[in-house]
């Protein structure tokens, strides 16, 4: 059974807004940066989506360098979330204008 390119593009749409949703509640640090991963999954979802539905191989190759970036950007935003908490105690972004 294949699944339809509407039902692909509104998985990857459903996904990109709760991610965003996510990073944009802003209540802590953690779900921030759990946000942007969740869009990082939407669009990956939509490139092989499309890769899928018009037979070329760049939407596959796009996924490959988003998880490079998403595991670039997890161990360096876990690392500086880490020191953060080290200097304030806290995860509340409210409490990091100090680190300016």
């Amino acid at each position: 059974m294949i699944v339809p390119f509407s039902h692909i593009l509104l998985l990857a749409g459903v996904l990109f807004s709760l991610g965003m949703f996510c990073a944009l509640a802003r209540r802590n640090l953690i779900m921030i940066v759990l946000g942007i991963e969740i869009m990082l999954n939407g669009a990956s979802i939509a490139f092989v989506g499309s890769a899928l539905h018009w037979q070329q191989l760049e939407g596959q190759a796009f996924v490959l360098f988003i998880l490079a970036v998403a595991a670039a950007e997890v161990s360096l935003g876990l690392a500086i979330l880490l020191h953060a908490f080290r200097r304030t105690g806290s995860f509340d972004p409210e409490a990091y204008n100090s680190l300016k």
